[in-house]
């Protein structure tokens, strides 16, 4: 396992270069719903972005058109024009035929997950018994899925705004929501009753299954690329590793020293990200349940029990960029930072407030971050050149777990290399 230095100097860590922020209306004080952006999500084709604002409220936003906002506005600032905001009513007027519409969606109760999900149609639903299904989702079907405090489950027509299914068997909030990336329309849904529950979309949003292994609260789950396996974290030191085809337990990855709140895999998952309260995110090889690396956010590194307690570097999100090189966390010290897997110390920084969770776009160039106050921030990844090593790796670790790799007849090194031991 490759430890983490010392001491970093954060002092001497670049910048990372901040593009924009949207910022929610001022709302009347409501006792009913918080102001949090629990969670931010860009849809898998890169057309949409979502964000909770906070007081019931989920913003979607064409993506083009929120980076078209951010770039008049560092005009305007060139220009000593004053600042723009990003509307929240729809430009109906300006739109060309298919392009995609901004919209305002009133869940009811405060949001807490969210998650976008296309449709494959030759992917069938899991329930085969059924020859009729109320809804028919076609090639270009965009759904948006919301958990709310209420552990009801609200999904939405992305591209009118309409409410299509109200799913109900939670009995506490709805923290987490993830959708199988193979275009099944399997939803998962992790809440603080302990479990979490997969749903078929494609079956009217019937529930298949329920999950039961967590103590206490579950705050995040996430698919391996290929959808045969999902993690599950919560309050607890555990991190659960799911068989999605069976539905059964693989095994539990034991190594955190305080409550596990947010997880992900790398896109070619030969690696999973798991972040924790006790200041450190967790780079694990799921195959073979070893620690490969760590992330450190405290210097030195503090002991069991310091990590054990409160202290103010929690980490409260991960994310994995789509290159497979880049992660980013939030951390309660107040910054967001940018690691490169190649290295032990961040690449860049970034301040921000009270941050909740965060997400990179769909082609990796941006990562956005929720705050306690509703808004989101965006910053610029760092830019660096994949090396053609980088993208074979990547390219077989997507077909290949780790037991198979040490079978290949190639030198050790190469091995390590491929398992991602050396980097």
């Amino acid at each position: 396992m490759a430890s983490f230095p010392d001491f970093v100097n954060e002092n001497e860590i670049g910048k990372a270069k901040f593009i924009g922020e949207l910022i929610p209306p001022v709302a009347p004080f409501d006792q009913k719903s918080g102001r949090e952006t629990w969670t931010v999500a860009f849809a898998p084709d890169g057309s949409y972005f979502a964000w909770s604002q906070g007081h019931r409220i989920v913003r979607l936003v064409p993506w083009k058109k929120c980076l078209a906002s951010f770039s008049a506005r560092k005009e305007d600032r060139s220009s000593s024009v004053g600042p723009r905001r990003l509307s929240r009513q729809n430009s109906e007027g300006s739109l060309l035929p298919g392009e995609p519409r901004e919209h305002t969606i009133d869940c009811g109760d405060i949001v807490w997950g969210l998650a976008f999900g296309s449709s494959v149609p030759e992917k069938q639903s899991r329930c085969v018994n059924i020859e009729w299904h109320r809804f028919k989702f076609g090639q270009d079907q965009l759904l948006l899925a919301t958990g709310l405090n209420n552990g009801r489950i609200k999904i939405w027509d992305v591209y009118t705004g309409k409410l299509l299914l109200n799913l109900m068997d939670h009995t506490d909030i709805v923290r987490d929501l993830t959708f199988a990336p193979d275009g099944s329309l399997v939803l998962v849904s992790a809440s603080r009753d302990k479990t979490l529950r997969v749903w078929d979309l494609k079956d009217d949003g019937n529930m298949v299954k329920v999950l039961r292994g967590h103590q206490n609260w579950v705050y995040c789950s996430a698919f391996s690329p290929d959808s045969s396996v999902l993690c599950s974290v919560g309050a607890g030191k555990a991190v659960f590793l799911w068989d999605m085809d069976k539905y059964t337990l693989i095994r539990k990855l034991e190594g955190h020293h305080n409550d596990v709140v947010s997880c992900e895999f790398s896109p070619d998952g030969a690696l999973l990200a798991t972040a924790s309260y006790d200041t450190r995110v967790i780079i694990w090889d799921p195959h073979t349940a070893t620690v490969l690396f760590e992330l450190g956010h405290l210097f030195p590194p503090p002991s069991p029990i310091f990590a054990g307690g409160a202290n103010d570097r929690w980490v409260r999100s991960v994310a994995f960029c789509h290159d497979g090189r880049h992660i980013a966390s939030v951390t309660d010290d107040m910054l967001v930072r940018f690691w490169s897997i190649d290295e032990k110390s961040p690449q860049a920084i970034a301040p921000l407030t009270n941050g909740l969770c965060c997400a990179f776009s769909t082609d990796g160039s941006v990562l956005a971050a929720g705050s306690r106050d509703g808004s989101v921030h965006f910053w610029a990844s760092p830019h660096s050149i994949a090396s053609l090593q980088h993208l074979c790796r990547l390219t077989l670790r997507r077909v290949m777990p780790t037991q198979q790799v040490y079978t290949l007849p190639i030198p050790f090194s190469m091995h390590d290399y491929l398992a991602y031991k050396t980097l």
